[in-house]
């Protein structure tokens, strides 16, 4: 074989080894680039929990984890011997209060207001005759019939005769008018105090009965019955059916222009069927969930965002934690 021919076959073997390598980079690019990004999300549902603003033991428990429940249902029973001791003092100390209150208001019987009359005319006739005697009595002294000192007796009962009439009269109004302004005020805001004292008590109470605040699920009961609870301590957790939503944590550069009000499919494994589903939010999910470059040059930090989504067409079955797979 000439020197020509086998530079030509070197020539030929590396021109080949070449073309190998640039179709296989370009099935590759075409391949494994166009390859779906597979994002993963879960289901999610609102929550709240059931609980008591006092301290007390668990009673009674009229529901299961699972059940539906709907607004106004009782879910448990607390038992607080120390409410059920306040509302009873509570209730004598209104009941006390009001008597006063209707006593101070009432008007004075129409008898007592007869005697007091009846004394004030008896000082007014004894103020007369007091009147009468002084007068005699001081004519007498001028004329030299009596002595200073009987002038000076009559006088002094005179006096005491005009200051008997004048209690007697302040009697008689008191007697008319009843008790004083002041004396009714302060037994009026007495109780009213009292009335409210009842009234926080019994609010108080209401707190022993837990009832549902919204139809949902019950999710979770997390005390026994004879088991005390603390303030605010949760009695159980109710999932809102209703308010299903699902959850997704997506890197930047896989958003691809996705916003608020857009639409999209997503895969739910459970049911092996595809479901419809529309942005409602999206924030930044925080620098912890920051995915980070490995090389200095060509390559930057990229943040994720928490994308959260409501089902359209939602189907019968849809449990919260449900996993969602969407392909871009």
């Amino acid at each position: 074989m000439s020197k020509t021919s086998q530079h030509r076959n070197i020539l030929l073997a590396i021109g080949g080894f070449i073309s190998v390598i640039v179709i296989v980079g370009t099935i590759g690019y075409f391949t494994v680039d166009k390859e779906p990004t597979t994002i993963q999300g879960s289901l999610e549902v609102s929550e709240y929990r059931v609980s008591c603003k006092l301290p007390g033991r668990i009673k009674e428990i009229r529901v299961q984890e699972g059940e539906i429940v709907h607004k106004g249902d009782t879910l448990a029973i607390l038992e607080i011997p120390e409410i059920n001791a306040q509302e009873d003092v509570a209730k004598a100390t209104a009941g006390a209060t009001e008597a006063l209150s209707d006593l101070v208001e009432a008007p004075t019987r129409k008898e007592t207001v007869e005697a007091a009359y009846q004394l004030y005319q008896q000082a007014v006739a004894a103020m007369g005759i007091a009147e009468k005697t002084f007068g005699r009595t001081d004519r007498l002294y001028a004329e030299g019939v009596v002595t200073g000192q009987k002038r000076d007796e009559a006088q002094a009962a005179y006096t005491a005769a005009k200051a008997a009439v004048a209690a007697a009269k302040s009697q008689w109004e008191l007697a008319k008018n009843g008790a004083r302004a002041q004396q009714k005020e302060a037994a009026i805001e007495q109780a009213k105090a009292a009335r409210s004292a009842v009234n926080v008590v019994k609010s108080v109470l209401k707190e022993t009965i837990q009832v549902a605040t919204h139809d949902g699920e019950v999710s979770t009961i997390y005390p026994k019955v004879g088991e005390l609870v603390g303030l605010g301590s949760p009695i159980m957790s109710i999932s809102i059916m209703d308010d299903m939503w699902g959850t997704f944590n997506v890197r930047e550069d896989d958003l691809k222009g996705l916003k608020i009000g857009d639409t999209f499919t997503a895969f739910v494994p459970a049911f092996n069927k595809d479901i419809k589903m529309k942005v409602y939010a999206m924030k930044d999910a925080g620098s912890y969930a920051t995915w980070k470059a490995t090389k200095t040059t060509g390559q930057y930090d990229l943040k994720t965002f928490q994308v959260k989504a409501r089902p359209i067409n939602k189907f019968e079955g849809l449990r919260p934690g449900m996993s969602l797979i969407v392909k871009k």
